[in-house]
């Protein structure tokens, strides 16, 4: 068991979580995931780690409440745990002193990006963050990222927060405006991701994106995250969740993830028509002694 030590809501159905899990706060880089179940009857779902402790042996997860094992997630608190914290998992970023870096978050996709954009400044790169979210209550991590970075800028779909538009207006700005750009790393939806590159590719300015494709395992073994990169398949668990995203195909990543899009929608409306009966199989087991 994986004690949850503290919880806090972040924006509407985003809530920060800090979680023990010793062995993976020693061992995790940043831009590596775990994988999650809640309770022995559920599914196995890959977060990223937003941030570790390993002397305290704690780790931080950003948890956006969209299918029936985040919803459910997001129900919980102090004195509830994970049945399982299986990590860390993945190819931890390349960290490196680029020079000039753009770290684009869209959404929740600012937790991801958050570890990565703190490890390129500690590594003599100047950060510039861009945060983008739907409207100005979804805009999470601001003063996180703000502490880090070099410049912040903020957009919002409806201009309720910093500049009505898209995070790529924004980069487009930046970009037009002469500004020195060596590396970019990209994290949000799909489209978003997609528009990013090809808005950086003319330009042949590295872009990275971070892929979430449907997992189960996180090894490699069950083949459920396939992702086209480069004209090659490849699996995200293990050969990402990074990838360079002139290579990505995202039409291909789009149309996968939409693939049980009917059986997630159902297990959600199961979940939330009967929380009390997955809560319980939470609270089945009391947390056991912390593992060393």
């Amino acid at each position: 068991m994986y004690p949850i030590i503290e919880s806090e809501e972040l924006a509407p159905d985003i809530k920060r979580f800090r979680i023990r899990a010793p062995r993976v706060a020693r061992k995790q880089r940043p831009g590596q995931f775990v994988i999650v179940r809640v309770h022995e009857r559920g599914e196995r779902a890959p977060l990223t780690i937003a941030g570790a402790d390993p002397e305290e042996g704690v780790i931080t997860l950003i948890v956006q409440g969209i299918g029936k094992t985040t919803k459910l997630m997001n129900m919980l608190g102090p004195g509830d745990a994970l049945l399982d914290v299986a990590g860390p998992l993945g190819r931890p970023s390349e960290i490196r002193q680029y020079g000039a870096v753009v770290v684009i978050g869209g959404g929740v996709g600012a937790a991801i990006a958050y570890p990565t954009a703190k490890a390129l400044k500690e590594a003599g790169n100047r950060v510039i963050s861009i945060l983008g979210a739907r409207t100005k209550e979804l805009v999470i991590l601001e003063k996180e990222l703000g502490a880090i970075s070099d410049e912040l800028l903020a957009a919002t779909d409806d201009g309720s927060y910093g500049r009505k538009g898209l995070v790529t207006d924004a980069l487009r700005e930046l970009i037009e405006g002469g500004r020195r750009i060596d590396y970019i790393l990209a994290i949000g939806p799909i489209p978003m991701m997609a528009a990013v590159a090809e808005l950086t590719r003319p330009h042949r300015i590295k872009t990275v994106v971070s892929l979430n494709p449907i997992m189960v395992d996180g090894t490699g073994m069950c083949g459920g995250c396939r992702v086209m990169v480069g004209g090659r398949m490849r699996f995200g668990c293990v050969d990402g969740p990074e990838f360079d995203a002139h290579e990505v195909d995202f039409k291909a990543l789009a149309s996968r993830n939409r693939l049980y899009r009917e059986q997630e929608q159902a297990a959600l409306r199961r979940v939330l028509a009967n929380p009390q009966a997955d809560l319980e199989l939470v609270r089945r087991h009391r947390p056991a002694e912390e593992v060393s």
